[in-house]
């Protein structure tokens, strides 16, 4: 069975420019990573969990924010991996710089013996658009499109989405 994730994507309009909040993973092996490299704020879920409150959840983790409001959903897109992600956007101005993540273990250096503690997410941005589509990770750059389009954005790249790929979740 595949795994699957549930995710938010904060949005605003600043300056009359549309915004993204993306997140940076932490950890030795995303250092120095940085186009490609971002990604939508979003974590594994259970079958008895709803993907919106599994993605709220994995939000505040990640970040220490609590999100509410209108969410939009985008869908979902199966990642290179096989993993399957669903996404919701919500308009909200949050500041990046006091994100607080949760942490995990890894050994470090590799086979070394030495487990050390690494910030889930080191770091999180607000990206206009163009600038979001080279920092996300390739798999997700279809939630971009999404939310322009659901907006009814100028700045749609593909206005006509793949409905192969998108899957709306039904209401509960």
């Amino acid at each position: 069975m595949s795994k699957k994730s549930g995710g938010i994507l904060p949005f605003r309009f600043q300056d009359n420019h549309l915004e993204v909040l993306l997140v940076h993973p932490g950890g030795p092996l995303w250092a120095g990573k940085d186009e490609g490299a971002w990604s939508i704020s979003k974590g594994l879920f259970e079958e008895s969990e709803s993907p919106l409150d599994a993605a709220k959840r994995e939000f505040k983790e990640e970040t220490g924010f609590e999100v509410d409001g209108v969410f939009i959903e985008l869908g979902r897109i199966k990642q290179p991996s096989g993993k399957i992600v669903f996404v919701w956007a919500v308009e909200k101005n949050l500041d990046e710089r006091r994100i607080v993540s949760n942490k995990f273990m890894l050994e470090w250096p590799r086979r070394s013996g030495i487990m050390r503690e690494f910030p889930e997410i080191d770091r999180a941005d607000w990206f206009e658009i163009e600038s979001a589509r080279k920092k996300i990770l390739k798999g997700q750059q279809g939630f971009i499109d999404r939310l322009l389009h659901a907006l009814d954005h100028p700045d749609v790249h593909h206005p006509e989405i793949d409905q192969d790929e998108f899957i709306s979740q039904e209401r509960s």
